[in-house]
C-alpha cells in the first residue's frame, strides 16, 4: 500500500491527525535529527531569504539548504510566554514516521536538525506541555541539502535491537533502541493494534532541545533518526493514542 502526502496535507493548518497507514503496508525508516547546534541569541538576518519558512504566532519553523543561515529543519522561539514552539516533519514523501523537535529554550532561540531528506513536509507548532495548541499551514521543499539522508526500509524491531547497545521498552508495546558512536535512535511498534510507539529523548545533555519519533505505520516497524557523534543522554518509550499518552516509563539516563 503506497503511502503518500496528497490526502493527509489537502488543507492547510489542519489538525494533526494522520491516517494510519495499514500495517502490511512497507515500514522505510528515516534518518533523521541530529541536534545541530545551532547558536542561540538572536534571529539570523538572513535566514527567511535563504530558507524557506512558515510561521504561527509564537514559532518560525524553516528548512534551508546547506550554505544558507539556518540549514536543515530549524524552529524557533518568537515569544516571551509559556508557551513552547515545536517543528513537526516528514522526510522523503513517507507518512509512516513523523518527527517533532521541541524547542525548550527561550525568545530568539533556535533548535534544529541538519539530517534531512530530499524533501521535507514541515510545520510550526506551539506547545502547552505534552498539549498542542495551534499549528501553521504544512509546507514542502525539495532538494535544498547537497546530502540528503536517504530510508533505509522494512527495520522490524529484531533488526533494531540486534544493531543497537541500549534498549528499553514499555507495556502497550513500544521500544527505543539506540548505538552509542555515531548514535542513531529507533522508535519501534511491537503491538497489532491501534495505538502508535513514540520515542522521546534528549540529545548531548542538552535539556532546551526534546527529539520525539512517532511511529505511526504499525506492529512490527521502527523508525529511525540519526544524531551523528552526539550521544542520547535521557530516552524513554511511549505509546500513544493519537495524542493521549497510554503507557510510559519514566525518563532514564544513559
Amino acid at each position: 500500500m503506497a503511502v503518500t502526502l496528497t490526502a493527509a496535507f489537502s488543507v492547510e493548518g489542519a489538525a494533526a491527525k494522520v491516517a494510519r497507514p495499514a500495517a502490511k503496508a512497507p515500514a522505510p525508516s528515516v534518518a533523521v535529527p541530529a541536534v545541530t547546534g545551532v547558536p542561540a541569541g538572536g534571529r539570523p538576518v538572513k535566514a527567511e531569504e535563504d530558507a524557506e519558512c512558515v510561521r504561527v504566532k509564537g514559532a518560525t519553523a524553516c528548512v534551508g539548504p546547506d550554505e544558507s543561515d539556518r540549514p536543515g529543519v530549524t524552529i524557533e522561539d518568537t515569544k516571551n510566554d509559556r508557551l513552547h514552539p515545536a517543528v513537526e516533519y516528514y522526510l522523503n514523501g513517507y507518512l509512516g514516521t513523523k518527527y517533532v523537535i521541541h524547542n525548550l529554550g527561550r525568545e530568539g532561540e533556535i533548535r534544529g536538525s541538519r539530517e534531512i531528506g530530499k524533501s521535507v513536509t514541515f510545520r510550526a507548532a506551539v506547545y502547552n506541555g505534552n498539549r498542542l495548541i495551534k499549528v501553521s499551514r504544512w509546507k514542502t521543499v525539495r532538494d535544498v541539502t547537497k546530502y540528503p539522508v536517504k530510508r533505509e526500509t522494512h527495520v522490524t524491531p529484531a533488526t533494531a535491537q540486534a544493531r543497537s547497545k541500549v534498549c528499553t521498552s514499555t507495556k502497550g508495546a513500544a521500544s527505543v533502541c539506540f548505538g552509542g558512536k555515531n548514535t542513531f535512535v529507533f522508535a519501534c511498534d511491537t503491538g497489532a493494534d491501534t495505538h502508535q510507539a513514540r520515542a522521546e529523548y534528549f540529545v548531548d545533555g542538552d535539556p532546551s532541545a526534546r527529539f520525539e519519533i512517532q511511529q505511526l505505520a504499525g506492529s512490527n516497524t521502527c523508525g529511525k533518526a540519526e544524531h551523528g557523534d552526539l550521544r542520547v543522554s535521557m530516552y524513554r518509550a511511549s505509546v500513544f493514542d493519537g495524542e493521549d499518552e497510554v503507557a510510559t516509563r519514566l525518563y532514564r539516563y544513559n
